[in-house]
């Protein structure tokens, strides 16, 4: 396949599928991760695409939004070990905020039952997850339910979010990196992410490393509004130097 034969099918992919990555694309194409760095950056000249970490969006795609059937699948057993080492950050006793994310979701469903905790969610899947906990006494904030994250947004949530003060958020991003901070597609749901995040003392933030230099249309705050980054190995202990050196601890599990 000639070059402009296969930046053609990447794109093809890239508009289907809302992104692509490097390492799928070379193992489809038979080729080299530098054939496919090299087919982005002639794609992204064009401006058919913009180049993210580890792969491409099509161009004027700021704003797509994975569902979460698709979220649930995507970095499975990376969202899986994130989740098994966020355990550490949760308090014994006391009161934490979860956000809505599928990572997020993990950590709740994994929590033990001897745990005697408050804790305040947005999201109808964590809430359905947690409502039978022995342990823990569970505040649903209200809103108007976003049909694709099944997340309550609007005045109803801003309001509760500053009514309280929690040990800890577990934060979701859909991207984040040093120079756009934290971003997601939707406004709405970043105003309650940015009200969560005044609502905690300590913010823990729970993000694959695919979503490493993601940018999106939204942005709710800056890696230096979070105390603690929880990803996977993906992530190089290079980008992570540079994170912590702005201040952000760095778990890699």
């Amino acid at each position: 396949m000639y070059a402009p034969e296969r930046q053609q099918e990447i794109l093809r992919l890239a508009r289907d599928g809302g992104r692509v990555d490097v390492v799928s694309l070379a193992e489809a194409f038979q080729v080299t991760a530098e054939t496919i760095r090299r087919d982005l950056k002639a794609l992204d000249r064009a401006g058919l695409v913009r180049r993210v970490h580890g792969g491409a969006i099509p161009a004027g795609r700021l704003d797509f939004e994975p569902d979460l059937a698709e979220r649930e699948t995507t970095a499975a057993d990376e969202k899986d070990r994130i989740a098994r080492a966020a355990l550490a950050e949760v308090p014994a006793d006391g009161t934490m905020i979860v956000d809505a994310g599928s990572t997020a979701a993990r950590l709740a469903g994994i929590l033990t039952p001897d745990l005697s905790l408050t804790v305040v969610t947005h999201s109808l899947p964590i809430a359905a997850r947690l409502a039978d906990h022995p342990g823990i006494q569970l505040h649903l904030v209200g809103g108007r339910v976003r049909h694709r994250t099944r997340a309550a947004v609007d005045a109803w949530a801003l309001r509760a979010y500053a009514e309280i003060r929690a040990d800890v958020l577990f934060l979701a991003a859909n991207g984040f990196s040093a120079e756009h901070g934290l971003t997601t597609p939707d406004l709405a749901e970043a105003a309650v992410k940015r009200a969560a995040l005044a609502a905690a003392r300590r913010v823990v933030l729970l993000a694959d490393s695919t979503k490493h230099g993601q940018e999106h249309f939204a942005r709710f705050g800056g890696l230096d509004d979070v105390d603690l980054l929880v990803t996977d190995t993906g992530l190089t202990p290079q980008d992570a130097a540079a994170i912590e050196a702005g201040g952000t601890e760095v778990v890699r599990a």
